[in-house]
C-alpha cells in the first residue's frame, strides 16, 4: 500500500488539531507530524500533539526536520533527536531522520536502540537537493542502504525540467519495495501522483492549497478527485497534455472525467514541458524508451504542435494527412510497441463547433467569406478546415510577413490588423484565433462592436471567459456566437477517441469545463 500522507504543520496545538482532523475528513490515509514547525516546541508539546493524532487512529510519521534539510523554527540537534527518540517510545508508525544525521554515530546509536527497544517504528533515512536532481541518484539510494538496510528510503529533489522525472521512475523500477522518491516543482508534480502506481511506501498530498509543505505538493482533495487516486495501481494506463505553461489547463479535469465515467483504468495528467524542439525530443525519446511507465497518449499545446510534428516526421513515425496539411499535431498516441502517431483534432473541433451553430449544416460554408485573425497554430487548422468546405478566407494578423505566408499555403487573402472593418470588410464568419479577450484582460476585443451585424456567426477560440467580449458584443446585436469552450469540448471528444477507440460524454465535459472555469 501507498499511504497518501497529508503533512500536519501547525504552528500551535490548537491549530494542530483542526488541521489533523480536517485531514482525516478528507481521506488521508497517513498522516505526518511536522514537529518542527511547533512554535515553542518541547518534549512535553510534543507529546500533546502525538497523543492527539492517535486518537485518529491513522499511521503517523514524526519528522523533527533539520533547518538544513527544509526544516522550520532552526532547532537545537539535541532536541530534534530527543523528538525522534520519544516518537520511537510513543509507537509511531515511522520516524523520518536525515541521511545526513543518521550517518553520525551519536544519532544513530539513539536511533536503534529505540527501535530495537520499540520492534515496531520503521526508520526512514531521507535526504533533499532544493536546487537540482542529484548527480548520481543511484548513487545516493546505494549509500544509504549500505548505512542502514532496514529503513525506508526517501529521496527528494527539485525536477527542473519534466525530463529530469525520469531518473526517477527509473529508481523505483529498479527497487521494488522500501522506497520514496519525489520531485519538487511543477515539473515533478507528476512523480508525486505516480508514487502509488510504482509502490512506493509513501506520498504526500497537502491539506489544501495553502499549507504546502514542498514545492509541488497538490492539495488532497486535488489527489483524491482530480486525479482518481484511490483507483490508480500499477496497470493504469496514463496519458497528459503536454505545454508549457499547463497549470491552467481544464484537459486533465474532462478527460478524468470522462474515464471514471466509462470506468476506465486511465489517468490524465498535467506535462510542464519547457523548453524547445531540443527538450521536446528528449522527452519523447526517453518515455518511448520506458513501455512500462505505461503511457499511451498526449494532448498537444503550445509551444510543441510544430515540435511534435517536426519529431514524428524525423523519427519515421505515422502522420495523419491532414495533420500534415495543416502543419500542426495537437495528439499524439503511443502503442505497445512504442510507435508514435499523430492527429490533429483542432481542426475537426473547430468545424463541428461552427456547424452546431449554424444548425449542423456542412454545406453552410460553401462560398462563405470568412475572417480569421491570428496565424497560429490554432489559425493553421481552422484556416485548413474553412478552405476544405469551401470558404473565402482573409486572414488578418499583427506580423504581416507570417500572414502572407499561411495565406500563400492555403489559398487565402492576407491583411493587417487594422484592415478589420475597412470599406471591404464584410465576412459572413469571424473567427479570432489570437488571445485577445482572455482572462484577465477580459474587457479586451479584436473587432469593435460598430463591425459586427446581425447575420454574422461570430466564434472565439478564447475559453477563459466563456463570454469574452468579442461574443458578448456578437450577441447584444444579435448574431449567433461559437464560444471556444464549443470547440475545446468538440476537439476533446475526437482526442478521446484516439486515445480509447470510444466516444467519450461531451455533456460531462461541458459540465466538468463550467465548473473549472
Amino acid at each position: 500500500m501507498t499511504y497518501l500522507t497529508v503533512p500536519i504543520s501547525a504552528d500551535n496545538i490548537e491549530e494542530l488539531k483542526v488541521q489533523a482532523t480536517k485531514a482525516l475528513s478528507l481521506g488521508a490515509e497517513m498522516l505526518e507530524l511536522r514537529s518542527d514547525y511547533l512554535v515553542g516546541l518541547d518534549l512535553e508539546m510534543f507529546k500533546e500533539a502525538f497523543e492527539f493524532l492517535k486518537t485518529l487512529e491513522l499511521p503517523i510519521i514524526v519528522t523533527c526536520r533539520d533547518a538544513r534539510e527544509g526544516g522550520q523554527n532552526n532547532l537545537e540537534e539535541s532536541l530534534r533527536l530527543q523528538i525522534l527518540t520519544e516518537a520511537i517510545k510513543l509507537g509511531a508508525d515511522y520516524v523520518d531522520c536525515e541521511y545526513i544525521n543518521y550517518k553520525r554515530h551519536e544519532f544513530s546509536t539513539e536511533i536503534e536502540a529505540a527501535l530495537e527497544e520499540n520492534g515496531f517504528t520503521k526508520l526512514i533515512l531521507s535526504i533533499h537537493n532544493f536546487e537540482s536532481p542529484f548527480t548520481d541518484l543511484r548513487m545516493v539510494y546505494e549509500s544509504i542502504v549500505s548505512i542502514c538496510s532496514h529503513a525506508v528510503v526517501k529521496i527528494v529533489y527539485k525536477a527542473n525540467h519534466i525530463n529530469d522525472c525520469f531518473e526517477c521512475f527509473d529508481l523505483y523500477r529498479e527497487n521494488d519495495s522500501k522506497l520514496v522518491v519525489l520531485c519538487m516543482s511543477q515539473a515533478g508534480l507528476i512523480t508525486r501522483v505516480l508514487a502509488k502506481k510504482f509502490g512506493a511506501e509513501f506520498t504526500f498530498a497537502s491539506l489544501d492549497d495553502d499549507c504546502q509543505t514542498a514545492s509541488g505538493q497538490i492539495s488532497i482533495s486535488t489527489m483524491k478527485n482530480l486525479y482518481r487516486y484511490d483507483l490508480i495501481d500499477k496497470d493504469t494506463q496514463l496519458y497528459g497534455i503536454i505545454a508549457a505553461p499547463v497549470g491552467h489547463s481544464m484537459s486533465p479535469a474532462i478527460h478524468n472525467a470522462c474515464f471514471k465515467k466509462a470506468g476506465m483504468n486511465k489517468l490524465y495528467l498535467p506535462i510542464l514541458l519547457e523548453g524547445d524542439s531540443l527538450e521536446f525530443n528528449e522527452f519523447m525519446d526517453m518515455l518511448r524508451d520506458r513501455p512500462w511507465l505505461g503511457f499511451k497518449g498526449f494532448s498537444v499545446s503550445l509551444p510543441h504542435k510544430e515540435n511534435t510534428l517536426d519529431y514524428l516526421k524525423n523519427k519515421g513515425q505515422e502522420l495523419e494527412s491532414l495533420a500534415l496539411e495543416i502543419g500542426s499535431i495537437n495528439t499524439i498516441t503511443i502503442s505497445e510497441a512504442s510507435n508514435a502517431s499523430g492527429f490533429n483534432t483542432d481542426y475537426k473541433g473547430a468545424m463541428d463547433a461552427i456547424a452546431a451553430a449554424v444548425g449542423g449544416s456542412v454545406d453552410w460554408f460553401r462560398g462563405k467569406n470568412a475572417a480569421v485573425i491570428g496565424a497560429g497554430g490554432v489559425a493553421r487548422a481552422i484556416i485548413a478546415g474553412l478552405r476544405d468546405r469551401g470558404c473565402h478566407v482573409t486572414i488578418y494578423n499583427r506580423t504581416i510577413a507570417r500572414c502572407e505566408k499561411l495565406a500563400r499555403e492555403f489559398g487565402a487573402k492576407a491583411a493587417p490588423l487594422e484592415k478589420i472593418g475597412s470599406d471591404d470588410w464584410n465576412p459572413d464568419l469571424i473567427v479570432n484565433c489570437t488571445s485577445v479577450g482572455m482572462s484577465p484582460n477580459v474587457g479586451d476585443s479584436v473587432v469593435s462592436i460598430e463591425n459586427i451585424t446581425s447575420d454574422m456567426v461570430v466564434f472565439d477560440t478564447v475559453y477563459n471567459p466563456v463570454e469574452t467580449k468579442l461574443l458578448g458584443n456578437a450577441k447584444a446585436v444579435g448574431a449567433k456566437t461559437v464560444s471556444g469552450v464549443d470547440m475545446f469540448v468538440a476537439q476533446a471528444m475526437e482526442q478521446f477517441i484516439h486515445f480509447t477507440g470510444e466516444k467519450g460524454d461531451a455533456e460531462i465535459m461541458r459540465k466538468t469545463v463550467f465548473d473549472w472555469l
